[in-house]
C-alpha cells in the first residue's frame, strides 16, 4: 500500500464471492470527495460489516458464515492497522458464538467487541487483549421468540449491536423479534447483563435493522428492514430506556415495489436523518425537529445502482458514500447543507459486493 499520512481512510467490507478479494482501503480527497484505492486485505471470509477502534489502530470485522475454523457458527477477525499506509494485518479471529455475524462494534473505552449473529440469533461480547487481538467470547446472550412474519421472523435475528453515547447500555436489533433489545455494560466483568426495562418493542412486522443515535443523546432511531419505516424514540440515558415517538415510511407516495430499508446515519450538526432503500434503490433524507425528534421527509436521492446494503457519511460531514451491493458500485454525494440533500459529484468506484463503510483519519 502507498503512503496515506495525514488523510482519511475509507475501509469497505464486501462479501469474498466471485471477484472480490476482502476488505478494500481507499483514500479520500477532502477537496473532491473522491476516492482513491489504496489496498485490499484478504484472509477472512465475507467480511461484509468492519468497525474501527477508537485508538485507530485495530480494525474488526465479521465473518458472516455458517461455520468456521471447522466448526459451526462466524468469526469476528481482529486486524491491526499500519497508521502510516492504512494497510491492515490480520492478529487472529474468534468465534462469534453464532452463526451469520452481521454487525460488530467497539465499546469506547476499547476493551470489548459486541457482535450479533443473524442467522442463530445471538450476541456475544470478546475482548480486546493489549496487541488488539481478540480473546474467547466473554459473555453470550442467545434471543428467543417469533414475531408475525412466518418467513423472516420465525425465530430471532440479531441484527445489530449498538452502543449508548455514554457507554452505558448495549441494544440489539433483532429483526426476529420486533424489539430492540436493552443491555447494561458491565466492563468490569466483562459482562452486558439485560436492562430494565429489557427490550423496546416495534409494531409487528418492522423488522429492526440498524439504529443510530441523535448528537443530542435525547433521541435514537431505527430503521425497520419488513416493511419500510423509521421509528424515532425518546431516550431515558440514565435508564437505557427507549419510548417510541413516531413511526414514518422511508419510501416515496405511490411506489408498490419490493423494498428493504438497510442502514441508518444522522448529519453531525443533528438536523438530517437518512435511511437506505433496497428496492426503490435510494437514499432518503429527513428533517429532525430539534424540539421533539420527529422526522419529516425532505426527498429521494437515487443510489446508481442497486441494493445500497449500507452507507455513510465522512468526519467532515460533507460527503455520502451509497454502497450498492448487487451492481458493484459506490457512489459519492456532496451534502448540501442547506437543504441536507446528497447530490452526486459524479464518482463511482466499481468495488466487489460492497457492503459497508467505514472512516479513519489517519
Amino acid at each position: 500500500m502507498t503512503e496515506a499520512s495525514g488523510t482519511i481512510l475509507a475501509y469497505i467490507g464486501t462479501y469474498t464471492r466471485g471477484k472480490s478479494e476482502g476488505i478494500y482501503c481507499f483514500r479520500l480527497d477532502p477537496e473532491t470527495g473522491a476516492l482513491s484505492l489504496v489496498g485490499t486485505t484478504g484472509g477472512v471470509q465475507n467480511p461484509s460489516f468492519v468497525t474501527l477502534h477508537p485508538s485507530g489502530q485495530f480494525l474488526y470485522s465479521v465473518s458472516e458464515v455458517g461455520q468456521a475454523n471447522g466448526r459451526p457458527g462466524g468469526a469476528v477477525a481482529a486486524l491491526a492497522v499500519d497508521r502510516g499506509s492504512g494497510a491492515l494485518t490480520l492478529l487472529n479471529q474468534q468465534s462469534s458464538g453464532g452463526t451469520g455475524p452481521c454487525h460488530v462494534n467497539v465499546d469506547r473505552t476499547g476493551k470489548y467487541v459486541l457482535v450479533a449473529n443473524y442467522a442463530s440469533g445471538s450476541t456475544a461480547m470478546l475482548p480486546i487483549q493489549a496487541d488488539g487481538s481478540l480473546g474467547e467470547a466473554s459473555d453470550f446472550h442467545q434471543h428467543a421468540g417469533s414475531s408475525a412474519d412466518p418467513r423472516r421472523q420465525a425465530g430471532p435475528h440479531a441484527h445489530s449491536a449498538n452502543l449508548a453515547p455514554d457507554n452505558r447500555f448495549a441494544f440489539i436489533c433483532d429483526l426476529g423479534l420486533d424489539q430492540v433489545l436493552s443491555y447494561r455494560l458491565d466492563l468490569a466483568a466483562g459482562a452486558f447483563p439485560p436492562n430494565d426495562p429489557p427490550y423496546a418493542t416495534l409494531h409487528p412486522g418492522a423488522g429492526p435493522r440498524h439504529m443510530v443515535f441523535h448528537p443530542s443523546g435525547r433521541y435514537a432511531y431505527v430503521i425497520n428492514e419488513l416493511d419500510s419505516t423509521l421509528t424515532a424514540f425518546g431516550y431515558d440515558a440514565a435508564r437505557g430506556a427507549l419510548t417510541e415517538i413516531q413511526t414514518i415510511t422511508t419510501l416515496p407516495e405511490g411506489f408498490d415495489g419490493t423494498n428493504y430499508p438497510a442502514d441508518v446515519h444522522v448529519s453531525q450538526d443533528g438536523r438530517f436523518l437518512y435511511g437506505s432503500n433496497r428496492g426503490h434503490d435510494s437514499i432518503v433524507t429527513f428533517a429532525v425537529e430539534a424540539s421533539n425528534g420527529k422526522l419529516s421527509q425532505v426527498g429521494h436521492t437515487s443510489t446508481q445502482g442497486e441494493y445500497p446494503r449500507n452507507f455513510n457519511i465522512d468526519p467532515s460531514g460533507r460527503w455520502m458514500y451509497a454502497a450498492n451491493q448487487n451492481t458493484d458500485n459506490i457512489v459519492a454525494y456532496r451534502i448540501d447543507p442547506a437543504s441536507g440533500m446528497p447530490e452526486p459529484t459524479g464518482d463511482q468506484l466499481e468495488v466487489p459486493i460492497p457492503v459497508c463503510i467505514q472512516f479513519l483519519t489517519i
